[in-house]
């Protein structure tokens, strides 16, 4: 669970007894309904991590969208409703190389134009292997704040916790050509545990001869 649902949890359950016993005990249902919801809405659980040279899912929810936006690189849009777990994980093990927040507007995620035009996160991280994976935290119609813990030059390691966005929104996933992608749209994937994509042979020579 994370820390936020306990506070807000509490406080509603706290203001619905108070309710409860200044007026009608029917009057704090409301209050308890609603604590509920924050429990079950920052609710983190447990996922196992894949082995092997993979990429993984960085949020639960419904791939709305892949497409490619370069000719060597390709976005993978997750849209998350405010019934997915909204805790955010690494999609890979690297070093976090640049982190660029942009305030903007708060409309439909499901919406292409969302990754450009939304309020977001965007987080470049260098692999072990050598590939720069960038990830985007977007918020959605109902998200207000982006929360990411680590800084450049900290160490994240595939599947790991890195923050969170409240309520409705997107992740994006942006990979280079030495990724073979093995989602498609439709999927429903769980955040650190579900493999996006995994390096292809080109990848894997090339990333040998630079560290030659």
């Amino acid at each position: 669970m994370v820390r936020d649902g306990w506070i807000l949890a509490t406080a509603f359950v706290a203001g619905g007894i108070a309710l409860g016993q200044m007026l009608e005990p029917r009057l704090a249902l409301p209050l308890f309904v609603i604590a509920a919801f924050f429990l079950f809405f920052f609710r983190d659980p447990k996922r196992a991590i894949p082995d092997g040279d993979v990429v993984v899912s960085p949020a639960d929810g419904a791939i709305s969208l892949i497409r490619q936006v370069s000719d060597s690189q390709t976005r993978i849009s997750i849209f998350l409703s405010v019934f997915d777990v909204h805790v955010n994980r690494s999609p890979v093990a690297g070093v976090i190389t640049a982190i660029d927040y942009s305030k903007g507007k708060f409309q439909n995620a499901m919406k292409p134009e969302a990754s450009d035009e939304n309020e977001r996160n965007r987080v470049e991280i260098k692999a072990d292997g050598g590939a720069t994976i960038i990830f985007s935290q977007i918020a959605g119609l109902l998200a207000r704040r982006i929360v990411f813990r680590h800084k450049v030059g900290d160490r994240v390691e595939k599947g790991q916790r890195v923050g969170m966005i409240k309520f409705g929104s997107r992740t994006d996933l942006i990979l280079g050509s030495e990724w073979q992608i093995l989602a498609k749209p439709g999927d429903q994937v769980l955040g650190g545990s579900t493999v996006l994509a995994k390096r292809n042979a080109a990848g894997l020579v090339r990333d040998s001869n630079l560290n030659l």
